[in-house]
């Protein structure tokens, strides 16, 4: 059994119960990169571990042009696709955090704010079928915190801070030597609250339709 989905080209598209797709596998093995990062990170393989994140991270539209190109759009790849990008956005502020080059209040917003996603989204999917739009802001925030990280991975060149501030917990802004990364970091992590507070209000809405809907069944079955 499938339902319509629409692509950004506005055609019809069937999503379907299939799990060994072309798109899929790519999927899988975005998220099997995952923990081969971590451990060259931990090695202290900067090199190595910046160009496996940044495959990873660059890879993030490559499965879903494929399955809606190929008209392989399936329930699994819907679910896959976000989830690996929470997955990897947290894993790389742990990564760069546990090597001292992010300070602590980096990792709480993208670790609170990506589990709200992750948890709010799946509730609204399994409870009330509702499901947000991804819009391009969140996928330039992405991209964006995507490339900072990749910087403070690689942690060359470093640019001198700006210093306008004695702070150690604001990178950039004091006078230390710090990496362009963070930079990016800045500019993804102001773009991603504003998308969520985006999404929470789209979320509102569509949560309120669907419970007016509800009541109207159970007034209609009374």
């Amino acid at each position: 059994m499938a339902e319509n989905a629409k692509s950004p080209r506005g055609a019809a598209d069937e999503v379907s119960h299939k799990v060994f797709t072309v798109a899929n596998v790519i999927s899988l093995i975005r998220l099997l990169m995952v923990p081969l990062y971590l451990a060259l990170l931990l090695q202290g393989l900067n090199l190595a571990a910046t160009l496996v994140f940044a495959t990873a991270a660059a890879t993030d539209f490559l499965d879903g042009q494929i399955a809606r190109r190929t008209h392989t759009v399936t329930r699994l790849g819907q679910l896959l696709d976000p989830a690996i990008d929470r997955i990897l956005m947290i894993t790389g502020v742990l990564g760069v955090f546990l090597v001292g080059r992010i300070p602590l209040w980096g990792i709480v917003v993208v670790v609170v704010r990506d589990a709200y996603l992750l948890i709010g989204g799946g509730w609204l999917i399994s409870r009330f079928r509702i499901r947000v739009p991804v819009v391009y802001p969140g996928k330039f925030a992405t991209t964006f915190l995507f490339l900072g990280f990749s910087g403070l991975l690689l942690n060359w060149p470093l640019v001198p801070g700006l210093g306008w501030c004695d702070l150690s917990w604001l990178p950039g802004f004091n006078g230390a030597p710090v990496s362009w990364g963070i930079w990016f970091i800045y500019a993804g992590l102001v773009l991603s609250l504003g998308v969520t507070v985006y999404y929470t209000v789209a979320a509102v809405r569509q949560l309120r339709d669907a419970l007016a809907r509800e009541r109207l069944a159970g007034h209609g079955a009374a």
